[in-house]
């Protein structure tokens, strides 16, 4: 198994953990407790990208992501990812549209589940899916998170101030 390598990048709205092989990124979660995590030592390129990639992100001068990234999970998962992946930055999705869009609407479950079990957060934006009457819905690292994900998202695509 290829080495990881680990970095805490202290974000606007809180600690993330970047887990990486040498070429790829494995993981971007939030954190609530960095001081838990071990660190590497070295830190690849693909770290360095990924962290210079967020900070554009987060100052408001980058809606999407080139850095390598190599998610685990099932083919229905990677399926989910890869629709979440495409979603286009400051715009939302219901998981039944999210469902419809993966070719069967009664998939909305499965959907919702697979986009709880994302580990790459912002880059795979699973904070993107909403509820079908545009409400917040569950966001694996908190509803505050994702609430100011899309509100950021919204104030510079759409010049919209608040929207939850």
């Amino acid at each position: 198994m290829e080495e990881l390598f680990t970095h805490i990048y202290q974000s606007p709205i809180g600690a993330i953990k970047i887990t990486s092989q040498a070429h790829c990124i494995q993981e971007i979660i939030f954190t609530d407790r960095p001081e838990l995590v071990t660190l590497s030592d070295t830190m690849p390129e693909v770290i360095h990208q990924c962290m210079e990639e967020l900070i554009e992100y987060f100052s408001g001068t980058r809606r999407s992501f080139t850095v390598a990234i190599d998610p685990s999970g099932t083919e229905f998962q990677q399926k989910v990812w890869k629709e979440l992946h495409e979603l286009p930055f400051g715009k939302t999705l219901s998981y039944g549209d999210l469902a419809k869009k993966m070719g069967d609407p009664n998939l909305v479950r499965a959907a919702a589940n697979a986009n709880g079990k994302n580990k790459i957060a912002i880059i795979i934006p699973c904070h993107r899916i909403i509820g079908s009457d545009k409400s917040l819905v569950g966001y694996a690292w908190g509803k505050s998170r994702k609430k100011w994900l899309l509100q950021h998202e919204f104030r510079l695509a759409l010049g919209v101030q608040t929207l939850f």
